[in-house]
């Protein structure tokens, strides 16, 4: 018998059973042993698919195989279990097409050569059912629509998936900043996509981490809140002690060239999966602290309480207020209020925080309708018994952006926040943290107020605890 008939026969039959082995076999150039990165990212993409877990996500730098493996592993769990639909999305019609277009051409693939395999050599019993073979909808023999390609301009009606896959939703830099695009896509996804999800289905987002609120930042803290079993797979093109991810894929020379024309935001994304808001925040770092300073006694040592209240100016700015303590020039945030909510829903908010907080002086914005606020919280004050609280309002004439710019390095060296800030004010924590030194933030009441915690240290009278 031919010797090399046999050792295809082998290699076959581990195919079947080993991910690894499936790639290597279909694609012996690229899916090397000796390149590891490929070798984990088979074997968690297989162990995900056999255990019990229901998320995984992949970031990988570009033209490093993410895709290419996901299309192959389509291929693996088809061919092991013919009843399984599989749903794919791209952020276009053209390339969800392409990518089923290659999964079913690989399934449909006769040989033309003895010793070149072909997906019938490990799976011959999986073939496209005859007459519904579409680019974008197919079936197996002995199935019904076990794969559909979509889209957020697409359709996924009537379809209803074992294995969902997502795959680079967004494009580029410019959709990375754009905060309607994001938007629609988290729509995409929860009022379309997870509704399409079968029981006991998993879900599978492979994506360049562009931003922080981009579709796999947002399932990571998603799906992390719900408790459901994730795996997360994350590799940067530059490892941390310099050397590359894979040389036979890139090369540090090359990686140099490539970034050195981008902007540095982007590099990060694309090759280190660093968020672009991350690299482009303007708060870089928060100081917190663990307890309030004390004397010896276990008196509290703050010398003024005080409040800072930014109004919402339109109907989709939010309400910013932010109460404090001042101690030797360094501000201590006791609470905040960050909500998008009416003012009649604002006003007692606002009055029952300076009531519980003890704050000797509230300082609020008077633009746009900011003394009418100013007025009615309290109003809201004396109803809860509070004559404590002096309130008082002002015109800020000044430039915001300018204000937060050049305020912000005071902000990060003064400021203190409870160490469990982001928890307690996760709506706030967002707004501060993803704000950016350029381009356009949909959002800066939060930092907006926090600037105006660190301009007010002592106002009118210096109100004493």
């Amino acid at each position: 018998m031919d010797k090399r008939l046999i050792v295809l026969g082998a290699k076959a039959e581990l195919a079947r059973r080993d991910f690894f082995a499936y790639c290597s076999l279909m694609a012996p150039d690229f899916y090397q042993p000796d390149r590891q990165y490929l070798v984990r990212l088979c074997r968690e993409f297989q162990a995900f698919v056999e255990s019990d877990d229901e998320v995984m996500i992949v970031n990988l730098p570009p033209r490093h195989g993410k895709s290419r493996t996901a299309g192959l592993l389509v291929e693996w769990v088809l061919g092991r279990d013919p009843s399984q639909k599989i749903m794919t999305g791209s952020y276009n019609e053209t390339l969800s097409t392409m990518f089923s277009k290659n999964v079913r051409n690989a399934i449909s693939e006769q040989k033309a050569d003895l010793y070149i395999p072909v997906y019938a050599d490990v799976f011959p019993d999986t073939r496209i059912k005859h007459g519904d073979g579409a680019m974008n909808l197919w079936s197996l023999e002995g199935g019904y629509n076990n794969y559909l390609a979509t889209s957020p301009t697409g359709t996924a009606t009537g379809f209803g998936a074992s294995l969902m896959i997502i795959d680079d939703l967004i494009k580029n830099a410019e959709e990375a900043n754009n905060e309607l695009v994001k938007e629609k896509h988290w729509a995409w996804f929860t009022d379309t996509m997870q509704s399409r999800l079968e029981e006991n289905g998993k879900l599978l987002i492979i994506m360049t981490r562009w931003a922080t609120d981009d579709l796999a930042g947002r399932a990571l803290e998603h799906y992390r809140k719900s408790g459901a079993k994730m795996r997360h797979v994350c590799m940067k093109a530059l490892q941390d002690d310099g050397t590359m991810l894979c040389d036979a894929v890139l090369t540090k020379r090359s990686y140099l060239a490539k970034t050195s024309a981008m902007g540095k935001e982007i590099a990060a994304a694309n090759y280190q999966q660093e968020p672009m808001d991350i690299r482009g925040r303007l708060y870089t770092r928060i100081l917190t602290y663990t307890a309030l300073p004390v004397d010896e006694n276990g008196e509290s040592l703050l010398q003024y309480l005080l409040c800072y209240t930014d109004t919402a100016d339109e109907g989709s700015d939010y309400l910013c207020s932010i109460c404090y303590g001042v101690y030797n020039g360094t501000y201590y945030v006791l609470d905040v209020l960050y909500t998008s909510a009416p003012m009649e829903t604002t006003e007692p908010q606002t009055a029952q925080m300076l009531t519980e907080h003890r704050i000797g002086c509230a300082i609020i914005e008077s633009n746009n309708g900011g003394r009418g606020f100013a007025r009615n919280v309290e109003r809201e004050c004396r109803k809860l018994g509070n004559r404590h609280t002096k309130i008082t309002w002002f015109h800020q004439h000044k430039n915001k952006t300018a204000r937060i710019l050049s305020n912000s390095t005071g902000v990060m060296q003064n400021v203190l926040f409870p160490v469990n800030w982001a928890d307690r004010w996760r709506d706030f924590a967002g707004a501060v943290l993803s704000y950016q030194r350029t381009g356009k933030n949909a959002h800066d009441d939060a930092p907006d107020a926090l600037t105006g915690v660190y301009e007010n240290p002592k106002p009118l009278g210096m109100w004493l605890v």
